[in-house]
């Protein structure tokens, strides 16, 4: 069970790196058109279409973005609660303790999250 976790860990984070890399290539956009003598008609039609992929691009690097932030918190959630839960049968006169870590690790956990959510936020208006 421990080595299926680590490696389910291992991969959520390789994910999160290779998305967080190609973030850049998303928000690029490509303007070849200066290159060739085409009229201006032919290169508004091609910025417009360039500007639409980009648009496109972008919803889908913030999609990933916080959709891989918030499973691997949902993950991460669900171990911390399902061990403190053990820990507090185990020994039920350290339940607030317990309780209180808990609460604590989980408030870390969510922020990263919130965190996600602004990347992404600023992904799709900013860049």
């Amino acid at each position: 069970m421990k080595k299926t976790l680590k490696k389910v860990i291992l991969i959520l984070t390789m994910v999160m790196m290779f998305s967080g890399f190609s973030l850049a290539a998303f928000a690029s956009t490509a303007n070849d058109a200066d290159s060739t003598a085409v009229t201006t008609e032919v290169e508004t039609e091609e910025t417009t279409v360039s500007e639409d992929s980009a648009t496109g691009s972008k919803a889908i690097a913030a999609a990933v973005a916080i959709g891989l932030a918030s499973a691997g918190g949902a993950i991460g959630m669900g171990i911390a609660i399902a061990k403190s839960v053990e820990g507090i049968s185990r020994q039920p006169e350290a339940s607030g303790k317990i309780q209180t870590n808990l609460m604590l690790g989980l408030v870390f956990v969510e922020t990263a999250i919130i965190y996600a959510l602004i990347v992404a936020i600023l992904v799709i208006f900013v860049l």
